[in-house]
């Protein structure tokens, strides 16, 4: 189908929906700011991490899949640290010790490996991680998944204890996303958990693609697995929800949730990526269940009915709509999806249309996520891609098994509101390949500009520094009160001249992985931000009156500013 077919089809297909048609969009070129690029610091910054699979020979599932990465503030100094998921040796081919690292900030661009300290150096085969402070105690806790295990950490004034057994978390499957999220608004963080494949050791099964050698199988050749929703009881323990709520799906194959209020009833829904299954699109039924809204909302499948290959998911409202969109990325061969939110329940899935989807044709995308890389009041897009199968060139020569990650910048919306985006990747730097999977963002030296933290499958970690950003930002910092005290699923408005930036404080998202809570947003050339809105989970409203920029503003459930951080900036 042609470009013009495509974008006739989807003209029609949302006006027959019976929403505001989709405009066509007008072509042109946006590069964004020509001075900003991306240097990995990961090295001179004292991260030595790299992956470690275990791997033996025999090509275990588990290898090829892991793993993630978070930026978490672990000692509440106001300084994002970076955590980084580890496999190990499966059970009776033991040959090292290894684990996941906690590296400290420093506040001087270096980081210190504090594993040992915080109580992390223990063994576990993980994926992925997510981060709230679901006991409202002010520090921020960890749920980490794995195969076999996951382990919910609790935070006591910066060292962990797992506290798995007694909270009731156990997740003994193929753990793959987590996210945090109060769905029934009680001010206690509740933990939703995906499951990839029904897989073990003994049953994993033998694939070929070139009918001599094993590879890694695809997920059909394996039986599906649920995802858990616990609810949060409110004294440390947790209670296994997922048929209650409507949850329970044995045929899923779940990699990456995030969490988004795609219809702004105010309750917060799931989305759920699945790999060769149907996406989930849990709508939130406002008494403790959910609805699956998946296919009838278009997010399900692909144009031709079929189940895509997914792996990482966000959601943001990139186009300035007051709704959130979807991205999720999909295997090679299937472009990654651009689902745009056009009210009435319905997405549409634009990736062909915008600039998007040819440039991710061959491209395997794990971690993925919006963010406003150079401050200009429009959430671009980042992609960390890498193929799962060591030998596909030999089968497919046009796909390789290292690949370049991807960003593209939004390049803002025309007469006709539609959002356009380039391929700015190679000019910001992003020239090396990498067998990538998690993904996250912080900002690590308190300059403003988003930082990007990166993994690769059996490599080291990747600390891609934001160079040159010159715009103006805000960042927000929520404190919740009568919400749960991390603010997740608070939703933040910052009102400018050229519109209104909407951002939603949200565990998981990506893959495997967790981005800071505190939100940023561009400015522009903007100086003072009018009013600021806060939509807290409990229901309240605070608004803030003329916030200048560039400094991050920590504020409490009820309006109040506790902290002002000034950006630091070279003159």
């Amino acid at each position: 189908m042609s470009d013009h077919s495509r974008r006739k089809f989807l003209h029609q297909l949302v006006s027959a929906a019976g929403v505001a048609a989709l405009p066509l969009p007008r072509l042109w070129a946006g590069p964004g700011n020509s001075s900003i690029h991306f240097v990995d610091i990961a090295k001179r910054a004292g991260i030595d991490f790299v992956h470690y699979t275990g791997s033996f020979g025999k090509k275990l599932l588990p290898e090829t899949m892991g793993s993630g990465c978070a930026f978490i503030d672990y000692d509440n100094d106001g300084s994002p640290d970076i955590l980084l998921i580890n496999g190990m040796d499966f059970p009776g081919h033991k040959r090292r010790r290894s684990t996941m690292k906690l590296y400290r900030n420093n506040g001087n661009g270096t980081f210190s490996d504090v594993t040992a300290q915080a109580g992390l150096d223990f063994e576990m085969y993980g994926m992925g991680v997510a981060v709230g402070d679901y006991n409202n105690d002010g520090w921020e806790d960890i749920y980490l998944t794995g195969v076999g295990e996951s382990r919910l950490l609790r935070n006591d004034h910066g060292r962990f204890r797992d506290v798995t057994a007694e909270a009731g978390v156990q997740n003994t499957g193929f753990g793959s996303s987590a996210a945090w999220v109060d769905y029934d608004r009680d001010g206690k963080l509740d933990l939703i958990v995906a499951n990839y494949v029904d897989w073990s050791e003994k049953g994993d099964l033998y694939c070929s693609i070139d009918g001599h050698n094993k590879a890694y199988c695809t997920p059909e050749s394996y039986k599906g697995a649920s995802c858990r929703l616990f609810h949060n009881l409110g004294d440390g323990r947790f209670e296994d929800v997922t048929k209650h709520a409507g949850l329970y799906d044995p045929t899923a194959k779940s990699l990456g949730i995030t969490v988004l209020d795609f219809d702004q009833d105010g309750w917060p829904d799931i989305a759920i990526s699945n790999d060769t299954q149907p996406n989930k699109l849990y709508r939130n039924n406002r008494d403790g269940s959910f609805t699956d809204m998946g296919i009838p909302a278009g997010i399900g499948v692909g144009e031709n009915g079929i189940a895509r290959g997914a792996m990482g998911i966000d959601a943001a409202d990139y186009d300035r709509s007051g709704f959130p969109s979807l991205a999720i990325g999909n295997f090679s061969n299937e472009m990654m999806a651009l689902y745009h939110n056009v009210r009435n329940r319905l997405f549409i899935d634009v990736a062909p249309i915008t600039g998007i989807g040819r440039d991710t044709l061959l491209s395997l995308s794990f971690g993925l996520f919006f963010f406003d890389y150079d401050l200009d009041g429009f959430d671009d897009l980042f992609i960390a891609n890498g193929h799962v199968e060591t030998d596909i060139s030999r089968v497919q020569p046009r796909v390789g098994y290292d690949q370049l990650p991807l960003m593209f910048h939004n390049d803002g919306v025309d007469a006709r509101n539609f959002t356009r985006f380039s391929n700015v990747s190679t000019a910001l730097g992003f020239s090396t390949r990498y067998v990538a999977r998690g993904a996250a963002y912080a900002d690590i030296n308190n300059d403003g500009a988003l930082d990007i933290l990166m993994t690769t499958n059996t490599g080291p970690a990747c600390l891609f520094q934001n160079v040159g950003t010159t715009n103006n930002g805000l960042r927000i910092k929520a404190v919740g009160r009568k919400s749960n005290r991390s603010a997740i699923g608070a939703s933040v408005r910052v009102h400018t001249p050229s519109g209104i930036l909407t951002k939603v404080v949200h565990s998981g998202s990506s893959y495997c992985s967790q981005s800071e809570l505190t939100l940023t947003f561009g400015m522009g050339s903007q100086t003072v931000a009018e009013q600021v809105e806060i939509l807290w989970p409990s229901g309240e409203h605070d608004v803030l009156k003329n916030l200048a920029a560039n400094s991050t503003y920590a504020v409490e459930e009820g309006g109040q500013i506790v902290n002002t951080r000034p950006f630091k900036r070279s003159a």
